[in-house]
């Protein structure tokens, strides 16, 4: 998923790192170049859900404009959540 508006600088990437281990969520999260923020997410329908609910709306002083969301098949590819860079 790409994540636009104010969203860097705001501990968004720790933030979703938080929240995807409180829900049992792998993947990654990063910054883009152009002031976005990307990420990918596996688990449970429901848990990544609830991962794209937090991202539509971010930490407190994030101000999120837009949320794309790819859904792609179940892969099993990630042991954890990173913050990649």
């Amino acid at each position: 998923m790409f994540i636009s508006g104010y969203v860097q600088g705001v501990f968004f990437r720790e933030n979703t790192k938080r929240k995807a281990n409180s829900l049992n969520v792998t993947g990654w999260v990063r910054n883009l170049e152009d002031g976005r923020v990307e990420a990918v997410f596996e688990g449970g329908e429901q848990e990544v859900k609830s991962m794209i609910e937090f991202c539509k709306h971010g930490p407190p002083r994030a101000a999120v404009t837009n949320v794309g969301v790819l859904w792609e098949k179940y892969t099993e590819a990630y042991d954890g959540f990173k913050i990649s860079f």
